[in-house]
């Protein structure tokens, strides 16, 4: 079983998301974090169950789609690095993914 690490900055990025969208419906707000944190939980038994990212041929990250958000993370050593979250319209920026 791998053990799930979320960076500040996702942690950030999800709630920054989150607050977006409860400006018109607090309600798909919540339940989008609710939805995101069980997604990755799932990722502790699963943790190749994400996709290899479309932008690169070869990475070692992976991702979880869960519109409207993307998120991005690595296993290394059996841990779960979650490292940024991104609305779907939005372009990656491999840069972010290096420093995280």
């Amino acid at each position: 079983m791998a053990r799930i690490i979320w960076t500040v900055p996702a942690l950030q990025e999800l709630d920054e998301i989150a607050d977006y969208i409860s400006l018109d419906n607090p309600k798909a707000a919540k339940n989008l974090v609710r939805e995101a944190f069980k997604r990755i939980d799932h990722l502790a038994d699963h943790p190749k169950s994400g996709k290899p990212l479309k932008e690169f041929e070869v990475s070692v990250y992976r991702e979880i789609v869960m519109p409207p958000c993307r998120i991005f993370y690595r296993l290394a050593d059996e841990i779960v690095y979650i490292i940024h979250v991104i609305r779907q319209e939005q372009l990656l920026h491999i840069d972010i993914l290096k420093s995280r």
